[in-house]
C-alpha cells in the first residue's frame, strides 16, 4: 500500500492528527474525534468543503471540552465587548488565536454560508483577529460565538477586549495627514516639471501661476499635515529640551518662508516640491513603525490575561458576573484550564494550580481547604469554590504587574542614538546656520539670507528621521521571523551594548515537568510518609517533584512548619523534627563531595541523616549552541540549586 494511502488511513481529515486511539469514519474519510467529525458535517451541510482544498488537514483538533460562554447573554457584558449595535445589525471584533493558514481565512470569511445571519466576516490574518457583522434580530452574540467554537475557532475573549485601552488607538488621524501630504506632493510635482524641462520666454506667465499653486499646495502640508512636528518641538523646548524634531520643524518652516519669498518676489520657484515630499515620506515612516508596533505589540496589562466574567454561586444557583463587579465574600466556581482572577480561600475541591504566569515556574501547587490561592493561578485539576477575600484591582497579580520596576518612564528608559545626537546635532546646525549668515552679512545682504536658509534646508536631518523608522521595523520584522519578540523598538540599540547574558533555567534552559528523580535514602515507610507531609505543605518545584515521586502517601499533619527560600524546610510531623532542603542546610558533613551537575536535595530527621533526592533536569534541545556565546558574552544561569558561572 502506498504511503498516501496509508496516511490518509491513519491521519484525521480535518486536523492531521494520528487516528491511533479512536477512529471515526464518515464519507469515507477518517476522523479523530466526533469534535472534528462535527466541525467536517457543518462544512459539508454548508457546502464549504473547499475549505480542504486550499491546504492539507487546516483544522484544529476539536477533542477539547469547550469552554462555556454563557456570560455573552449578560447585557452589561455584550455592550462592553460589541463594536457597534443597532435594531438591524452588529459589529463586533474577535481575536482567534487558531488562525494559522488560508484554509482558515477563508472560512472564516465565508461564515454566511453556514449562517444567513453572518452578513460579512473580514479577517486580519497578522493580528488573528475577525471582524462579524450579523443581524441583531436573527443571531445573537452568544450564538454567532458557540458558532465560531464549533468550526474549531474559538475566539480568545479576555478582560483587556471589555476594557479597551490600547496604545495604538491614537486619534490622531496619520492616515488622513498623509493622504494630504501625498495629493498636495503629487500635484506640486506635476506642476514644477516645467521648471524643470524649462519655460520659454513667451510662456513665463505660466512660471507665476504655477508658483501659486504650489504655494496654495504646501499650506495645507504645513497648516494640517505637519503639525505634528510643530507642536512636538514647542513642547520639547518648554521643557528645555531639544530632540530631533526641533531641526525638522526648522528645516520645514525654512523651506516654506524661503519659498514664499522667492514666489511673492519673483525671484525664483522656491522649494515647494521638496517641502511636500520631505512631509509625505516623514508621516510615511511614521505610519510603517506604527504598523509594526501595531501587529508586534506586547504593552498589555493583567486585564489581557483575565476572563470577562466568573461564575458566582448564588445558593444554588450559578450566574455569570462581570469580573469588575466581583465583590469581597462572593462564593465563585473555578473551572479547569481557568485563571482565578482574584485572592482568593479555597473553599471546595482538590485545587492544583499552574502559577506560572506568576512566578514562572510551570509545576502545578497543591492547595488545602482555607488556605489563600493567589490571583493568576491556573486550576490544572477539578471545578474548585473558592470566595474572594480581595477585590480583583488590589490582588497580587495586579499589584505584581503594575510595579514601578516594569513601568518604562522617561526617567529610567535608555535614550536612542538620535535622541542622544539630537541636542549635539541642533547647537552645530544653528552655530553653522549663523556664522554662515554674519559672515556674509557685511557683504552682502540677500547671499547672507540664502547661505542661512541653505545650511537649514541642507543640514535637516530627513535622513536621520527617515531611516530610523524604517530600519527599526525592518529589524522588528527579521526577529519576529525567528522568534525572537522584543517588546519595543529601543531594544533594538541596547542590544548592542549588551556584553553579559543571564538565563533563567527553570521553564527557559531546562523543560518544565520533565524531570528524573532518584532516592537515596534510608528512610522506612513512616519516614518517607513524613517527608511528604513536609513537602506536600510547599510550593518550591523541588518539594512539589518529591511528592510526585512519594506519591502513594497521606498526608500527616504538619506542626511548627518553617521555610527558609532558597535554602530548606524545618517541620514538626507526629513529634518528630525533620529538615529537608540544601546540604548545608541539612548541615551533611560531606558537602563538599557531593555533585555539582545534578540538583539534590538533603534530608535529616531528629538530627539523623538519612539521604538524598537526586533530580536530574531534562535541557531543551538545542541548549548547547548557547556556549557558542560564551566568546563575546559573560554567561550566568539563574538557578535556586547551585550558586555556578556558566
Amino acid at each position: 500500500m502506498k504511503q498516501a494511502e496509508i496516511d490518509k488511513q491513519t491521519t484525521c481529515y480535518h486536523c492531521g492528527n494520528d487516528c491511533a486511539d479512536e477512529r471515526i469514519e464518515q464519507d469515507e474519510k477518517v476522523f479523530c474525534c466526533n469534535g472534528c467529525k462535527e466541525v467536517y458535517s457543518i462544512l459539508s451541510q454548508s457546502g464549504l468543503c473547499n475549505y480542504y482544498s486550499y491546504n492539507q488537514h487546516p483544522g484544529v483538533n476539536q477533542s477539547k471540552a469547550t469552554q462555556r460562554f454563557d456570560y455573552l447573554k449578560e447585557p452589561s457584558i455584550i455592550k462592553d465587548l460589541i463594536d457597534y449595535s443597532d435594531e438591524k445589525f452588529t459589529i463586533v471584533t474577535f481575536y482567534i488565536p487558531d488562525i494559522h493558514c488560508s484554509s482558515c481565512i477563508w472560512l472564516l470569511e465565508h461564515l454566511n454560508k453556514i449562517n444567513p445571519a453572518i452578513y460579512q466576516s473580514r479577517v486580519d490574518f497578522l493580528r488573528k483577529q475577525a471582524n462579524i457583522r450579523f443581524d441583531t434580530q436573527l443571531i445573537t452574540l452568544h450564538e454567532v460565538v458557540s458558532l465560531l467554537d464549533r468550526i474549531g475557532y474559538e475566539p480568545l475573549i479576555s478582560l483587556h477586549d471589555v476594557v479597551k485601552k490600547q496604545a495604538f488607538d491614537k486619534k490622531d488621524n496619520l492616515v488622513k495627514k498623509i493622504a494630504v501630504a501625498g495629493f498636495c506632493f503629487g500635484n506640486v510635482m506635476l506642476l514644477s516639471f516645467p521648471e524643470y524641462l524649462g519655460i520659454s520666454v513667451y510662456e513665463q506667465s505660466f512660471r507665476q501661476f504655477f508658483g501659486w499653486l504650489n504655494l496654495a499646495f504646501c499650506l495645507p502640508v504645513i497648516l494640517y499635515s505637519g503639525t505634528g512636528y510643530f507642536k512636538s518641538a514647542w513642547t520639547n523646548l518648554r521643557n528645555k529640551v531639544l530632540n530631533i524634531d526641533f531641526p525638522l520643524a526648522l528645516g520645514i518652516a525654512v523651506l516654506f518662508v524661503r519659498t514664499a519669498a522667492e514666489i511673492l518676489t519673483h525671484t525664483g520657484p522656491g522649494f515647494a516640491d521638496t517641502l511636500c515630499g520631505l512631509v509625505f515620506f516623514l508621516l510615511v515612516g511614521k505610519f510603517v513603525q506604527r504598523k509594526t508596533y501595531y501587529h508586534l505589540s506586547f504593552e498589555r496589562d493583567y486585564r489581557s490575561f483575565f476572563p470577562v466574567a466568573v461564575q458566582v454561586i448564588d445558593g444554588i444557583n450559578e450566574r455569570p458576573v462581570p469580573l469588575a463587579e466581583i465583590q469581597v465574600g462572593q462564593r465563585i466556581l473555578i473551572r479547569n484550564n481557568e485563571i482565578i482572577p482574584a485572592d482568593a480561600i479555597l473553599l471546595k475541591g482538590d485545587a492544583r494550580v499552574d502559577f506560572s504566569f506568576v512566578t514562572g515556574e510551570s509545576v502545578p501547587v497543591s492547595k488545602v481547604l482555607g488556605e489563600v490561592v493567589y490571583a493568576g493561578g491556573r486550576q490544572t485539576g477539578e471545578a474548585i469554590e473558592l470566595e474572594v477575600v480581595k477585590p480583583v484591582s488590589q490582588s497580587y497579580l495586579t499589584r505584581l504587574w503594575n510595579n514601578e520596576a516594569f513601568t518604562r518612564t522617561q526617567e529610567n528608559r535608555t535614550k536612542t542614538f538620535s535622541e542622544k545626537i539630537s541636542k549635539y546635532f541642533t547647537i552645530v546646525l544653528l552655530l553653522i546656520a549663523f556664522g554662515s549668515f554674519f559672515l556674509w552679512l557685511p557683504f552682502d545682504l540677500p547671499r547672507a539670507i540664502s547661505a542661512f536658509t541653505a545650511v537649514l534646508i541642507i543640514a535637516c536631518p530627513c535622513a536621520l528621521a527617515l531611516s530610523t523608522p524604517f530600519t527599526m521595523s525592518a529589524a522588528l520584522s527579521i526577529f519576529d521571523k525567528n522568534f525572537f519578540y522584543l517588546k519595543n523598538t529601543a531594544v533594538v540599540e541596547q542590544l548592542a551594548h549588551i556584553d553579559t547574558i543571564v538565563l533563567d533555567k527553570t521553564g527557559t534552559i531546562t523543560i518544565s515537568g520533565d524531570a528524573a528523580i532518584t532516592a537515596h535514602i534510608t528512610a522506612t515507610e513512616a519516614e518517607r510518609q513524613m517527608i511528604y507531609s513536609v513537602c506536600a505543605n510547599s510550593t518550591h518545584p523541588l518539594s512539589q517533584l518529591i511528592c510526585q515521586y512519594l506519591n502513594s502517601y497521606i498526608k500527616l499533619n504538619t506542626n511548627s512548619y518553617y521555610e527558609v527560600p532558597g535554602r530548606g524546610i524545618t517541620a514538626d510531623v507526629d513529634g518528630h523534627f525533620i529538615k529537608v532542603g540544601s546540604a548545608k542546610f541539612v548541615d551533611v558533613m560531606q558537602a563538599e563531595a557531593l555533585s555539582a551537575k545534578k540538583t539534590e536535595v538533603h534530608v535529616s530527621i531528629d538530627e539523623r541523616y538519612i539521604g538524598y533526592f537526586t533530580i536530574q533536569q531534562h535541557y531543551r534541545d538545542g541548549v548547547s549552541a548557547v556556549q557558542s556565546l560564551s566568546s563575546s558574552y559573560r554567561l550566568y544561569l539563574l538557578s535556586g540549586d547551585h550558586g555556578v558561572r556558566a
